[in-house]
């Protein structure tokens, strides 16, 4: 998605927002994201604002729409939605300004204990039930092995793509950008996890043991954990043939692999 800045909104989207925060004083937009059309931060009467903001008729509009509607039930350490505004063709976000950087995943890095204590909290959320948020077992059907999709549900809330970039972190982690939230088994989230820690550089090995921190991953059945592999792995290969960029093309690998490891662990068989 081509990236605006904040001065390139309409001059209505722009007085919309200046009603709720006050004069805009300066704008800075931000490095990186696919998923918005503006993102910037704003320095406001108000304090600091960080606005997101689409197209109100492009593809991707319903999902900001269940970003914002999802925000309520988030943990506290999620950013919190000042408000929703829709003018001018634009579909606009108000959030908190959380001061940290993204996560390093990396081996030894020392933000995996405060990535692991978010994603902990996370895992005691329900789900809410008046969100129209698709369900795992409905998400992953088409890549599931037949008759195994059913292993997937749950009533946690996920996440679903626990990249360094969607991990703020400062003196704890910061779970953002919620495109994607999805109702089902708790231990898919740390499934998910394992991908991007061995796309950081974790053995396969090591980035199962890192998930095992976690009750849903050690408690959840052998079965239901290679079946979901399976199902990523297949994912990840539709993505790469649309669009084979190396770090797409590198993830599916690694989904491969990590499907491989779990069918070849004893019991599996």
């Amino acid at each position: 998605m081509i990236r605006r800045h904040f001065h390139d909104l309409p001059v209505e989207a722009r007085q919309a927002i200046a009603d709720m925060t006050g004069s805009v004083h300066a704008a800075r937009t931000a490095d990186g994201g696919l998923n918005s059309g503006i993102a910037a931060f704003l320095d406001t009467d108000q304090g600091p604002v960080f606005v997101t903001g689409i197209p109100t008729d492009h593809p991707q509009a319903p999902a900001q729409r269940r970003e914002a509607a999802i925000n309520p039930y988030l943990p506290r350490a999620c950013p919190r939605l000042y408000w929703h505004i829709e003018t001018a063709g634009w579909d606009l976000l108000g959030y908190e300004v959380l001061k940290g950087r993204h996560a390093d995943h990396t081996p030894g890095s020392p933000d995996l204990p405060l990535v692991a204590t978010a994603i902990a909290e996370l895992q005691r959320t329900t789900a809410p039930a008046d969100i129209p948020i698709k369900a795992a077992e409905q998400r992953w059907a088409a890549y599931a092995p037949p008759g195994t999709a059913a292993l997937f549900a749950g009533d946690t809330l996920l996440h679903t793509d626990l990249a360094p970039h969607n991990v703020l972190v400062d003196d704890r982690a910061h779970i953002i950008d919620w495109a994607w939230p999805t109702r089902g088994a708790a231990w898919v989230d740390p499934a998910i996890l394992i991908l991007r820690l061995l796309e950081a550089g974790h053995a396969l090995v090591d980035a199962d043991t890192f998930a095992c921190r976690f009750p849903s991953w050690r408690t959840a059945p052998a079965e239901a954990k290679e079946a979901f592999a399976a199902a990523n792995a297949a994912a990840w290969k539709e993505i790469t043939h649309a669009d084979a960029a190396p770090w797409k093309a590198s993830m599916a690998g690694h989904a491969v692999a990590f499907h491989a490891h779990l069918h070849a662990l004893p019991g599996n068989r």
